[in-house]
């Protein structure tokens, strides 16, 4: 692509950097360069996420923790003598952390101060300040009734001023009454009539520099903001985007995916060609900037094949199924190679009119970047099926595995359960439940063996912790604003992830099961044991394991779920914090693999089955035998 004669070209190194060459703030989406020719301007910029704040009612807390780094992203571009002009949901997008970022500077006003005004006609009529509809001259104070329309609309999920078509909506900006809804907190009602001031002169923000800014940080409605963690962002998001990779296309329009890409060949240089790069010079790469290209190549080949479809391609286009690895209630797995690499993966086909993978597929783009955690790799949408390829699990089951090893000791033991229950504790943090953390689901990646190739597979039951409008919550959110009943539900969850780790820890000793003795254990009889609570711990296979591990075994298994151990206390158990320390000789346990397989395999089916509900007429329902009461003694009357 050919410059464009004297076109400002402005290369900004910093991915955080702003749209303005040398002003840098997290605020904004970055500029990492520009070039002209003579038919387009080509911006290269940070690729974001869409905004999840055009889609969803927000909490209080989590309005506040937005309008709070909205209120310093304007601020900055209010000092820097910038009007944005068109502050609005679809402009506000979110990082891979999930805090924001502002784009789309198309409408601002540059090289304005505060005693001049701007007299376009711009922006979304919606979000427009009332200065701007009449047409009378704005100042950055326009921002701030955008700002609020935004408020409002991120609480109420509705917005303070839309008529039925443009002009009604201009008329209601200039003159309608604002309707306040009364379930808003009294504190968010007043910092909405501050911001919605016709006059500008009185709108809260309108004072010129940084003093507009702190009008509105001192507002009451922001007391629970420290300012000062906010601009060190070390306060964390309610949201984190379910993307991890830079080269993620899951959000991207399908529309522009799936078009079969063509070659654009340049046009010839002229004869006059380099006059265009006159005012240019070359500047040599050095070699630790070959060093970073050599890597960064490295890691797109790493990453060639971890790109996201919706419904943009046909699976079969880019892999070729192979054998069955496993088959569940709802989907199939099997092995499948990557047409274009030759590489191995394994692919999970959900049946979508069984169960819905939405929740499944956010999980594994939040957090399968955890090193012990199965890598999504690729997502594609049949309409019927959605297919996901993940990293191919080549040394099988990690129970098979152990039971297979003739020579296994309780330091071993303890470093597998420390392996799995930290990337349980990373989940339960984030506010993630497995709840199916049965053996068959815990596998190594690789046949080394070591405890770090241990990967948790299989999210088809895991849930993520959500407030009462359905936002995902963070760590930092979910102690004060997620109702008591959410939290016991959720607490419940982690606690019968503990419990299976604890069947695993009990087997992974003495080489059999604690409630089923075999294949032909019936339900109810497995049941009933776990109902009890009732498990041997000691004789037999249980003299040579230490007091420690009996104790902590009895600890994870506890009947009681709220006086069961969490996976950070699990880790902070002396049979763990000690684990160098523990017996290197061979644990004496029962050698019948296939029996323990199938014990196992029996006491998960037993808590899993579904019992059909017994149905009668409906005449026997308590709703219509108390309307036939009613009936009768209406015509009684």
């Amino acid at each position: 692509m050919d410059p464009l004669p004297n076109s400002p070209v402005h290369v900004v190194t910093d991915p955080g950097s702003t749209w303005i060459e040398n002003q840098r703030t997290p605020g904004q989406s970055g500029l990492f360069g520009s070039m002209g020719t003579a038919h387009s301007e080509v911006l290269c910029m940070v690729v974001l996420h869409p905004s999840e704040l055009s889609a969803v009612m927000f909490t209080e807390e989590d309005v506040k923790f937005y309008l709070a780094e909205l209120a310093r992203a304007l601020d900055h571009l209010h000092g820097l003598g910038i009007i944005y002009r068109d502050l609005k949901p679809e402009n506000i997008l979110l990082d891979e952390e999930g805090h924001i970022k502002l784009t789309d500077f198309g409408l601002s006003k540059e090289s304005i101060d505060h005693e001049n005004k701007a007299y376009s006609f711009c922006g979304t009529v919606e979000y427009m300040a009332p200065e701007v509809v009449n047409r009378r001259g704005h100042t950055h104070s326009a921002d701030w009734w955008s700002y609020g329309v935004l408020m409002f609309e991120m609480l109420t999920g509705t917005l303070p001023f839309q008529g039925k078509d443009r002009k009604e909506t201009m008329t209601m900006i200039l003159k309608a009454k604002l309707g306040m809804p009364q379930f808003l907190s009294s504190e968010a009602q007043s910092l909405l009539r501050n911001l919605f001031k016709r006059n500008p002169g009185n709108r809260l923000g309108k004072t010129s520099g940084p003093d507009g800014v702190e009008e509105i940080k001192r507002h009451h409605f922001f007391s629970t903001i420290d300012w000062n963690k906010l601009y060190r962002r070390e306060l964390h998001p309610p949201f984190k985007p379910a993307a991890g990779r830079p080269d993620d296309t899951f959000y991207f329009d399908p529309e522009f995916t799936a078009k079969t890409p063509r070659d654009s060949p340049g046009v010839p240089p002229s004869a006059n060609a380099h006059q265009l790069f006159r005012g240019f010079s070359f500047v040599a790469i050095t070699e630790e900037e070959t060093q970073r290209r050599a890597q960064t190549h490295i890691c797109l080949h790493f990453f060639h094949v971890q790109q996201l479809h919706r419904s943009t391609s046909q699976f079969a286009d880019a892999y070729e199924i192979k054998e069955d690895i496993g088959v569940g209630s709802y989907s199939i797995c099997k092995r499948c190679v990557h047409k274009g690499t030759g590489m191995e993966y394994a692919v999970k086909i959900i049946n979508k009119s069984k169960r819905d993978p939405t929740e499944e597929v956010e999980i594994l783009l939040r957090y399968g970047q955890h090193p012990n955690i199965i890598t999504l790799k690729d997502v594609y949408d049949d309409g019927r099926s959605v297919f996901l390829v993940t990293e191919l699990m080549k040394g099988g089951e990690l129970l098979d595995k152990i039971l297979r090893q003739k020579f296994f000791s309780e330091r071993e033991a303890s470093a597998v359960l420390y392996t799995i229950t930290k990337t349980v504790e990373y989940l339960h943090v984030q506010g993630v439940v497995h709840r199916d953390l049965k053996p068959s689901n815990i596998l190594y990646v690789d046949e080394s063996g070591n405890a770090e190739s241990i990967r948790i597979c299989d999210f088809g039951f895991a849930k993520q912790l959500r407030a009462e409008n359905g936002l995902l919550m963070t760590p930092c959110y979910t102690a004060n604003f997620v109702a008591p009943e959410v939290l016991k539900k959720q607490g419940y969850d982690a606690a019968c992830d503990i419990w299976s780790l604890g069947v695993l820890l009990y087997t992974m000793l003495t080489g059999f099961t604690p409630f089923a003795n075999g294949p032909e254990d019936t339900p109810e009889e497995i049941l009933a044991r776990i109902g009890s609570g009732k498990f041997s711990l000691s004789g037999g296979y249980w003299n040579s394991v230490s007091t420690e591990a009996k104790d902590l075994v009895s600890k994870m298994l506890h009947v009681d779920p709220h006086q069961r151990l969490t996976a950070g206390q699990v880790l902070r158990h002396p049979w763990v914090t000690h684990r160098d320390q523990l017996p290197k000789y061979t644990l004496n346990r029962q050698d019948a693999p296939l029996l323990v397989k199938g014990a196992m395999a029996a006491t998960y089916s037993a808590l899993n089955r579904n019992v059909p509900p017994v149905l009668e007429p409906v005449g026997c329902s308590t709703l219509a035998q108390r309307r036939g009461l009613k009936k009768i003694t209406s015509t009684a009357l």
